[in-house]
């Protein structure tokens, strides 16, 4: 196993054989969970945060397109997509278990059933395509937990 693929499925979360993509949202989650409260206490370590992810995301394409070579256009072992999409669907928001729960909820939503334009961002080339997908579902679920919150205030 090369590095890209080592990377690309999250150390091999993505081999487990049942819903791949869910364990890797998992670990997106947990790992999320273990970030310290201070990366989303205010705009600017926000900002911080979700630049970086961004970064991260641009750089995981190089990973993700050599995994492709290996592994086929878009396997579903190849994970890192759900890592940085969960991420962003957090982005902005406070860090509380309720986040946690209905980000990943609506996240795994919207990147199974690809709503427009997820399921076009999919068709870019190489790992531009992978990654672009899991970032714009992450976006669609972070609209949509700010959605949940507005119509219900005392969730949160």
């Amino acid at each position: 196993m090369n590095f890209s693929v080592l990377i690309s499925t999250l150390f091999r979360v993505g081999y487990i054989p049942k819903a791949p993509g869910t364990a890797g949202t998992i670990l997106a989650a947990c790992v999320y969970w273990l970030l310290p409260y201070g990366w989303f206490e205010n705009f600017p370590a926000n900002l911080y945060f979700v630049i970086s992810v961004l970064i991260l995301s641009v750089i995981s394409v190089f990973f993700v397109s050599k995994a492709e070579i290996e592994l086929g256009h878009d396997n579903g072992k190849i994970v890192l997509d759900e890592f940085w999409g969960y991420m962003l669907a957090v982005a902005f928001l406070p860090k509380t278990l309720t986040v946690l729960i209905i980000s990943f909820i609506l996240f795994r939503i919207f990147d199974i059933f690809k709503p427009e334009p997820v399921n076009l961002l999919q068709r870019l080339p190489k790992g531009w395509g992978v990654l672009a997908d899991d970032l714009m579902a992450g976006i669609y679920a972070n609209l949509g937990i700010r959605l949940i919150f507005l119509v219900h205030s005392k969730i949160m």
